[in-house]
């Protein structure tokens, strides 16, 4: 009996003593939060002071996204927020321009985490600024290829004495997984257009078929084309030049990056202040007064630079494309089509502009999105900015637009279709599992995870994927005034850049989004105009409040990261990706990292 009562107590004390511990820990993340709510709300209105006679310091030290649709009024916009918004970015550089307490710019080392065409657009601010007469200058202990592409912008361009700069030409790599399929048992059953062949070669095959290869030395070319053209400009070198150097690395070094006319001077940091005090004619012995972009940027917010009761809405379609709600990095058609709806029926929108940065995904929900675009363009119309990659389900839902405007270096086309479903058949048979099963009709039971897929089934889905890709085919032919015909021998899954896609009639501009804007403002008859940027995103506290496994999650990802490196992780991330691919898809079936 005794012992009985012992148990009991123990496991009394034991339940208390984790209802104790429970509520302290909760105690204490109320009042951790409790306190940043305090700091947050007192430091609202804390934006650094501009001092005159200061310099911009230009580090971009967070991934850049089109747009992290923050609330300016919200104190907890910037918690837990890993992104930099490229409107953000564009707009402080445009207010730089013209405040006279901001005398240059200060390129500094970024290791930027910016696509092609979201870099592209920094360097055409930066461009736009030094019509002001303002100095830009730039300074890197390492300069990355991209870093070097958009720091060729400034009027003088430095490196560290024992720095690296890096000038080869573009490169790509393509995973394949069809030896992993075999060795795991797991694999990915692919159903495709007939002619659609290179798009899911990493699950069919070990190596690149040559015409995969051939579009996509094609595309780097274009790529790499239109970035040197824009550094010879602005070097005063020759393209023919500038491919020289890279096909003999003539710039792998300090001295021969100064031999090539690839920077200014080879200094330490310090003889680069120095050079920017002369500009400043600030005595030798001051500081320089540097207000970082991550701190002018709130300043920046403050001063609109578009006015007028006529609005002109930008809706950001950013990231892959999945049914349902969307968010931040997910374009799903309930936050996309009810941007459309309230931009419509907003009587002081007069135009709207859709800056669409997207690889595709689910073609379903693409024709939802351009059947809600269709709508709109009934009423006003509606006019497409293509961001880094505008492809395939991206296509999709810009096709349909009055006017498409990409960047030279945007990613686009990929006109096709396929569908992906994992097979574990293999598997099963290998450790002994044995799937069995029963309905009640003759189709009633279709596919199984742990069966071989049957003809029937395949058959089914093939016609799926047919019906979509002349759907998709249809749709471009009719926004784009084609013929069908046209279209499909553009198509086939073949990506383009900006300027292939205006050459072939897919896109009608070569421009950023402020060309996009313009062009709408045009078309809607209006010349003093406001932006309506759409959608509002929860916060990222928002986000973390609503689910607190959000920040372990993360943790948890770093940890793996770190744990198997990162080309191993991104291996593992398109794995992950494929799989959670549901339906016909329309989107880029590889992803390209361009080096």
């Amino acid at each position: 009996m005794q012992r009985i009562y012992n148990e009991i107590l123990m496991k009394f004390l034991g339940n208390l003593l984790a209802a104790i511990l429970g509520c302290l820990i909760a105690f204490g993340v109320m009042m951790a939060m409790f306190f940043i709510f305090i700091a947050l709300v007192s430091s609202a209105d804390d934006t650094k002071t501009v001092k005159s006679n200061s310099v911009l310091e230009i580090q971009i030290q967070n991934p850049v996204e089109d747009y992290v649709g923050g609330d300016n009024a919200d104190p907890f916009a910037g918690l837990f927020q890993q992104s930099q918004g490229l409107d953000e970015i564009l707009h402080a550089i445009a207010v730089a321009k013209a405040d006279d307490k901001i005398k240059g710019i200060s390129i500094n080392n970024n290791f930027i985490m910016a696509g092609l065409s979201q870099t592209q657009a920094i360097r055409a601010a930066l461009e736009d600024f030094k019509e002001s007469g303002k100095f830009i200058y730039a300074y890197a202990d390492v300069y990355t290829q991209k870093d070097f592409y958009l720091s060729s912008v400034a009027d003088s361009l430095f490196l560290n004495e024992v720095g690296v700069l890096d000038f080869k030409g573009l490169s790509s790599e393509v995973l394949f997984y069809k030896n992993l399929q075999e060795k795991t048992g797991i694999k990915m059953e692919v159903i495709r257009h007939g002619k659609y062949k290179s798009a899911v070669e990493p699950y069919l095959s070990n190596e690149m078929s040559d015409a995969n290869r051939t579009q996509i030395k094609e595309l780097l070319s274009s790529l790499w084309n239109s970035m040197i053209d824009e550094v010879a400009i602005s070097r005063k070198l020759s393209v023919e030049n500038l491919n020289t150097i890279a096909d003999t690395l003539g710039g792998r070094t300090p001295e021969l990056a100064l031999k090539s006319k690839l920077i200014d001077d080879v200094l330490f940091f310090d003889e680069y202040e120095t050079k920017i005090k002369n500009a400043l004619k600030a005595s030798l012995k001051d500081d320089i007064n540097y207000i970082s972009l991550k701190d002018y940027i709130p300043s920046a917010k403050k001063k609109v630079l578009l006015k007028g009761d006529d609005k002109i809405a930008v809706i950001y379609a950013q990231g892959e494309i999945f049914y349902g709600e969307g968010g931040p990095n997910i374009i799903g058609q309930g936050i996309i089509n009810s941007s459309l709806i309230k931009a419509r029926e907003d009587e002081d929108v007069k135009a709207i502009v859709l800056r669409v940065n997207s690889p595709g995904g689910s073609a379903l929900t693409s024709d939802i999105i351009w059947r809600e675009i269709e709508l709109t363009k009934a009423i006003k119309p509606v006019i497409v900015s293509m961001g880094d990659v505008a492809a395939s389900g991206g296509y999709y839902i810009a096709a349909g637009a009055d006017k498409i405007f990409a960047e030279s270096t945007t990613i686009t086309g990929s006109i096709g279709v396929f569908g992906t479903i994992p097979n574990a058949s293999e598997l099963a048979e290998k450790i002994g599992i044995n799937a069995e099963q029963v309905g009640t009709n003759k189709n009633s039971v279709d596919y199984s995870l742990f069966e071989p897929m049957t003809d029937a089934f395949r058959n089914t889905v093939q016609e799926g994927v047919e019906n979509t890709y002349s759907t998709f085919l249809s749709r471009v032919a009719q926004g784009r005034n084609m013929t069908v015909a046209e279209v499909d021998s553009v198509a086939q899954g073949r990506v383009w850049s900006g300027v292939d896609a205006k050459n072939l009639g897919l896109v009608d501009e070569i421009g950023g989004l402020d060309d996009a804007i313009k062009a709408a403002a045009e078309i809607a008859g209006i010349k003093n105009y406001g932006i309506n940027s759409y959608p509002k995103y929860k916060s990222g506290f928002e986000r973390f409040m609503e689910d607190f496994g959000g920040a372990s999650s993360k943790i948890k990802q770093d940890f793996i990261r770190e744990e198997i490196g990162e080309e191993t992780y991104s291996i593992l991330k398109e794995v992950k990706s494929a799989m959670k691919q549901q339906g016909v898809q329309a989107r880029m079936p590889f992803i390209m990292n361009i080096k």
